[in-house]
């Protein structure tokens, strides 16, 4: 393996040239990169937990779960990848009846993925994507998670070629000249305003893009709801890497009698949490947590609000009867503070969330299915879990994606295959005489006739009607009898 490419416009004319050599294209060139990415995982688990502690204090067990999540997906995608490789035949009209109508799925070629600083798994897991694709991939770890993104530059060429995928550790100079580079297809996580530069970055070479970004997650908490199981629930979801994750609840809906109750049994949930465990994850800079302490002026706070600039910690914090117009509902809240704003009821929750951009995800704590189906009929967002949080990301099956300013592509399940490959139409077309007769309809002159029949052809496309059948029948009837006259006549 030859040594790491050092500037952007090395890093990807090695890959390109990789690609164009077929070393990532082949089933089983794809296959054996997968294992191998997989076993870098595996083998390299404890080292990924220390480097994550070391980034951001992240609890191991946090670590642990996003690399069982990855272990998973990679695993999925080897179980499926030979099925969901392989050419698709699609369906047939009449005038394709012995055609070859078929879908391929060709590699892109030379993939850029940006991973996030807040998740080991937002970054592991679209590379495998693009991996099961045949793809060359370009990694390009968060500046802020800089022993993870040493670790990667370090021990993964131990297990992939480093020029099909190279790992590029750069600040934000070097990352924006890379972005100058044409790829075939950039991916992206982070917060929605580097997302907008990343975007007009790949506008340059009509490079088409999937943006994971963020936005104000709702949680809604009905009268119906367990407040005691919505209590819990909700404050592990917020309490996660201090709710520095972009599936993080940003903010409650709910009723003042249900607020109230809701305070009792968050304190219980917190307590217990706290005795049990006591660690919590800093912010991630001395930026973030300055603009955090200055969305807690101001607030009604029922829970927490402890801050301690020398160790950029702020505590757990609730805060009740939160007014629409405050700062801290104009932005994204990306840390460990839960804004709870009083409404009357489901309806005009529903109408609070519809007039801001479309969330990630969105929370329904809820038993009565009215409610929910009202919510899912209602509101558009990236996902909704019921009764829970954060657990979407971790059931495989589903997709996991952002709409409108929340995002754009998702991956997850065949969804992080087929992100990363071109379907390429493909149409084989018979050279039979007999059906070229038929072709003829096509060419000049033009007349009426002609066009009356490929008219039928094309309209009855899903099967002919009866009537039309039995000419059909008559006709096809008629030419046996004419072949076996004429094979009788001439003594054959």
């Amino acid at each position: 393996m030859s040594q790491q490419p050092k500037n952007a416009s090395e890093v990807v004319t090695k890959a390109r040239d990789c690609f164009k050599k077929g070393l990532t294209k082949g089933l089983k060139q794809r296959k054996t990169n997968l294992k191998n990415y997989l076993k870098f995982i595996t083998e390299n688990q404890e080292a990924i937990i220390q480097t994550n502690y070391e980034d951001l204090r992240q609890h191991r067990e946090e670590v642990r779960l996003q690399i069982y999540v990855a272990v998973g997906h990679i695993e999925h995608l080897l179980d499926n990848l030979t099925k969901w490789a392989k050419p698709e035949s699609k369906p047939k009209r009449w005038v394709d009846a012995l055609d070859g109508v078929y879908v391929y799925k060709d590699p892109l070629g030379v993939v850029l993925v940006v991973g996030t600083w807040n998740m080991a798994l937002l970054t592991l897991a679209p590379v495998a994507g693009a991996i099961a694709g045949g793809n060359c991939v370009v990694i390009k770890p968060s500046h802020h998670s800089h022993s993870f993104g040493q670790l990667l530059e370090r021990v993964l060429p131990r297990y992939l070629d480093p020029d099909c995928f190279p790992v590029f550790v750069a600040d934000i100079d070097a990352t924006t000249e890379l972005l100058k580079e044409r790829f075939d297809y950039l991916y992206y996580t982070g917060p929605t305003t580097v997302g907008r530069i990343v975007h007009q970055a790949a506008n340059k070479h009509l490079t088409p893009v999937t943006l994971q970004l963020g936005g104000k997650n709702p949680v809604y908490i009905d009268e119906s709801a367990d407040l005691v199981l919505t209590a819990h629930r909700l404050m592990w979801g917020k309490a996660w890497n201090s709710g520095q994750i972009c599936l993080s609840p940003d903010y409650v809906l709910c009723t003042k009698s249900t607020q109230e109750k809701l305070i009792k049994h968050c304190k219980v949930a917190l307590d217990r949490f706290h005795k049990q465990d006591p660690h919590c994850c800093p912010i991630v800079n001395d930026f973030n947590f300055k603009r955090l302490q200055n969305l807690l002026s101001g607030l009604e706070i029922a829970i927490g609000g402890r801050v301690d600039p020398l160790d950029n910690y702020i505590e757990l914090t609730v805060a009740t009867n939160v007014s629409p117009e405050h700062q801290i509902m104009k932005e994204e809240v990306f840390g460990p503070i839960l804004p709870i704003v009083p409404i009357e009821g489901y309806k005009e929750a529903v109408d609070f969330i519809n007039k801001r951009e479309k969330p990630l995800t969105m929370y329904i704590y809820a038993t009565k299915k009215s409610i929910r189906d009202y919510f899912l009929e209602n509101t558009s967002s990236g996902s909704v879990v019921i009764n829970d949080n954060l657990m979407q990301l971790t059931t495989q099956s589903l997709p996991f994606g952002g709409v409108g300013y929340s995002g754009m592509g998702r991956y997850k399940d065949k969804d992080s295959f087929d992100t990363f490959v071109h379907k390429k139409a493909v149409l084989v077309k018979t050279t039979c005489p007999i059906v070229e007769r038929m072709h003829e309809l096509r060419y000049r002159p033009f007349v009426p006739y002609k066009m009356d029949a490929v008219e039928f052809f094309y309209r009855y496309r899903k099967g002919i009607p009866l009537g039309w059948l039995i000419y059909v029948g008559i006709f096809l009837l008629g030419c046996v009898v004419g072949l076996l006259l004429f094979y009788f006549a001439h003594g054959i």
